[in-house]
């Protein structure tokens, strides 16, 4: 039995890599963009931001259980059967984030004034919000694309898509939210607006590029067929717990950041930085995570359990390479880093800090997550949202301890990354190790 070779490993996740690069541009353009326009502003997009990611998350949940299936699929050369799935697929996610974004449109606004203190931090988070919203049904769909195309390991147009969609974000944050070229001055909500927008462009694209791509059409994708609840409910009853587990994950999040708002508009700026910069960071990782589930699910395709363990352990020493050699160059340049997002020094040097905490975080994050999303992959969803839930209660207890009853510093807060890697981890690995996976058919 052999495993994947370094050359088909990087052939399929270089593509995702570029794509998701391209894609955390949009969240670094918003916050940089508007860390030139205020502490407020800034730290009310983390809050918007964070709100809008759990609900997208749901969608990427979704769309995850879909790339098992596809993989899965895949593997067996069920070709006709992916097809059905992208379809009805669609029409599960295409109805359910309408229906989200029409209800966060109209009650957005009601829900976060139950979190947050800051009158301020309100206002422009509901605007934020308010625009943010409206790319919710176009991300989702892209999502769909991109399930489809990692799933069957053919990734070219995702970075052809994600770098359409970064330049476009950066283009039209600069006119919206500045008001360049004769276009409205919309601040916050030109943040927005430029990040809907940009999604929709990326949507155009991948319909376009699929449509006319003939070597597709043994997928037989596109055939409008009348929706069939089986295939539905199949398709959810894998993706159900990712779905949950990532409203978990995100919902953890938006919490955290709703006690850290509470420790001022200073040390929620400093988040929001820390935030764009580590998510950015962890694309290498995030990447080779993809491939993880990816491969794995199309080993078990095609019933070669044997596989799993050895794919999971290659893959987790590359990622661990891989974020490490940045961590390493970034710990050498954090100011001109922070930078990027601010320039406002006493904003800079009270960011320095929680930077070289998540340095440290990000090494164990390139390992552990490895071992997650090999559980993911094997379709073991609901173990790894029972996983999920234990960490994510840890993990709350110790930012609430920190930023809550013992008042620390911010950078004490970001510790909890600590104990959320070491415990997903470590479970993940336990359950792995136990093999009741390896005889699970979807």
């Amino acid at each position: 039995m052999t495993t994947p070779t370094h050359r088909e490993i990087w052939k399929i996740s270089g593509p995702i890599m570029i794509s998701l690069l391209a894609q955390n541009i949009v969240g670094v353009t918003d916050t940089a963009f508007l860390g030139r326009v205020g502490e407020v502003e800034l730290g009310a997009s983390a809050i918007g931001g964070v709100f809008y990611l759990i609900l997208y998350m749901v969608c990427f949940g979704f769309s995850t259980g879909v790339q098992i299936l596809i993989a899965r699929r895949h593997g067996e050369k069920n070709h006709i059967a992916i097809g059905r799935i992208f379809d009805n697929s669609f029409y599960f996610i295409g109805l359910f984030s309408l229906l989200v974004t029409a209800a966060v449109f109209f009650y957005g606004s009601s829900f976060l004034r139950i979190f947050l203190s800051s009158d301020a931090i309100y206002q422009a988070s509901s605007e934020f919000l308010k625009y943010r919203i409206l790319g919710l049904f176009l991300a989702s769909s892209a999502l769909l694309f991109r399930s489809f195309y990692t799933g069957i390991s053919f990734t070219r147009y995702l970075t052809a898509s994600a770098i359409i969609m970064a330049l476009s974000n950066v283009l039209l944050d600069y006119l919206l939210i500045f008001g360049h070229w004769g276009f409205p001055e919309m601040g916050i909500q030109g943040a927005g607006l430029a990040s809907s927008i940009s999604e929709g462009i990326a949507l155009l694209f991948f319909v376009w590029i699929t449509v006319g791509n003939h070597r597709l059409n043994h997928f037989r994708l596109f055939k409008l067929i009348k929706p069939d609840l089986t295939v539905i409910k199949k398709t959810l009853g894998i993706s159900i717990f990712v779905m949950i587990q990532f409203v978990l994950s995100f919902g953890s999040w938006f919490v955290f950041f709703m006690l850290v708002e509470k420790m001022g508009e200073r040390p929620l700026a400093v988040s929001n930085i820390i935030r764009s910069i580590y998510i950015f960071m962890m694309i290498p990782g995030w990447a080779l995570c993809t491939v993880t589930s990816t491969l794995v699910s199309s080993a078990m395709g095609e019933r070669k359990p044997g596989r799993v363990m050895p794919i999971i352990f290659k893959l987790l020493k590359i990622s661990f390479l891989a974020v490490l050699s940045i961590v390493l160059v970034a710990s050498l340049f954090p100011v001109a880093i922070i930078s990027v997002y601010t320039n406002n020094p006493a904003l800079i040097k009270a960011t320095i800090p929680s930077f070289y905490i998540i340095m440290g975080a990000l090494t164990i994050f390139s390992f552990m997550s490895i071992l997650f999303n090999g559980v993911l992959g094997t379709a073991n969803t609901k173990v790894a949202m029972a996983i999920e839930a234990v960490t994510l209660s840890a993990y709350l207890g110790f930012t609430w301890l920190v930023a809550v009853y013992l008042k620390y510093k911010i950078e004490w807060v970001w510790l909890a990354e600590y104990v959320y890697f070491f415990l997903i981890g470590a479970l993940s690995y336990w359950y792995l190790k136990k093999g009741a996976w390896k005889e699970k058919v979807i």
